[in-house]
């Protein structure tokens, strides 16, 4: 591996200078080149992905980070900080071996790509979860033990409802569909690839509660070479311009048409001394200020949008909509 550089006219004009004194031998200058064009290369460390490749793996990890924030902070209810530290390009052996024990390793399908993928999680950010579910505040025991069957159901359970965040991070590269195989706590004994092979480490500094530590996501680089060529600002842009499609408008509207929204019936008003107001009983009538076969104005939030009959459903009130409301009415009865 040569590092060519081209010399400039006043360096070559020095250079031929210090040679015709005898100050600069021809040996002298053959070793220094020798000395230039040669590069240390760590053949136990080969890198995989190009800077660019690990540029667009790195938005796609902060995306991860941010959904995960959100995802988490909604089921655990409280304060949730997940922030991505570092990629790295190492072997299989020096991440299993750089790992806690007891630890949390969640294997998963990288579907639909052949292989698996590993979901580490710091044994003291597992606690925190466990007793913020079961009603704590979230501290983590002195002295780390294994978990309980209950334990690793809920932690399973958990991570199976934040795969979701994984999907959404890497839906500009490939549509994934992840499966929890199965969940780990000692490191020696998962081998989802073999010792020396490559992968792709996305480390992420989290705080869940009162527990800090790590989250890792683990990836094989034989799992993600089919994909390798996708890995670029490039083409991770362009799809995501893509995705704003009627697909994704569809999927909003789905999301928007569960909302749940107040609708208010304004049947008529009255206005009563605070005496009376003090004396009312069980039973007591308040005359209003509209009758009874006159339509009532229908409301959705504080927004006048449909006109009704009051009636009875069975047993229950109810009202008819009779008419709807057009955005000059509204606007005007504003």
């Amino acid at each position: 591996m040569s590092d060519d550089r081209v010399l400039s006219q006043n360096e070559i004009d020095n250079l031929l200078q210090d040679f015709n004194s005898g100050e600069v031998e021809a040996e002298e200058l053959k070793d220094d080149d020798d000395e230039k064009s040669v590069k240390a290369y760590d053949f136990k460390h080969p890198d995989k992905l190009s800077k660019d490749q690990l540029r667009t793996l790195r938005m796609i990890y902060e995306n991860f980070a941010r959904l995960l924030n959100t995802s988490l902070s909604t089921q655990l209810r409280t304060v949730i900080h997940v922030e991505l530290n570092s990629i790295e390009q190492l072997s299989y052996d020096e991440f299993v071996s750089s790992l806690p024990q007891p630890t949390i390793m969640s294997i998963c399908d990288f579907n639909p790509l052949a292989g698996e993928f590993i979901l580490e999680i710091n044994p003291r950010l597992g606690y925190a979860i466990v007793e913020r579910l079961f009603g704590g505040q979230g501290s983590p025991p002195s002295n780390i033990r294994d978990f309980t069957d209950i334990e690793e159901m809920v932690i399973k359970k958990i991570l199976k409802q934040n795969l979701s965040a994984f999907v959404e991070a890497w839906e500009n590269v490939i549509d994934l569909k992840p499966r929890i195989k199965s969940l780990e706590s000692n490191p020696q004994f998962t081998q989802i690839v073999p010792g020396n092979d490559m992968v792709i480490l996305a480390t992420f500094d989290a705080e869940v509660a009162e527990a800090e530590g790590l989250i890792n996501v683990c990836i094989p680089y034989i799992v993600l070479e089919p994909i390798v060529s996708k890995l670029n600002a490039q083409y991770w842009f362009s799809t995501a311009r893509d995705s704003t499609n009627t697909e994704e408008l569809e999927k909003l509207k789905d999301r928007l048409s569960n909302a749940k929204l107040p609708v208010m019936a304004d049947l008529g008003t009255s206005t009563i001394t605070v005496a009376d107001l003090l004396d009312l009983q069980s039973g007591d009538v308040i005359k209003l200020d509209q009758k009874t076969i006159k339509e009532a104005i229908v409301k959705v939030g504080s927004k006048e949008k449909f006109i009704g009959k009051p009636g009875v459903v069975g047993s229950k009130l109810a009202i008819e909509i009779s008419s709807v409301l057009d955005k000059e009415e509204a606007v005007e009865d504003e």
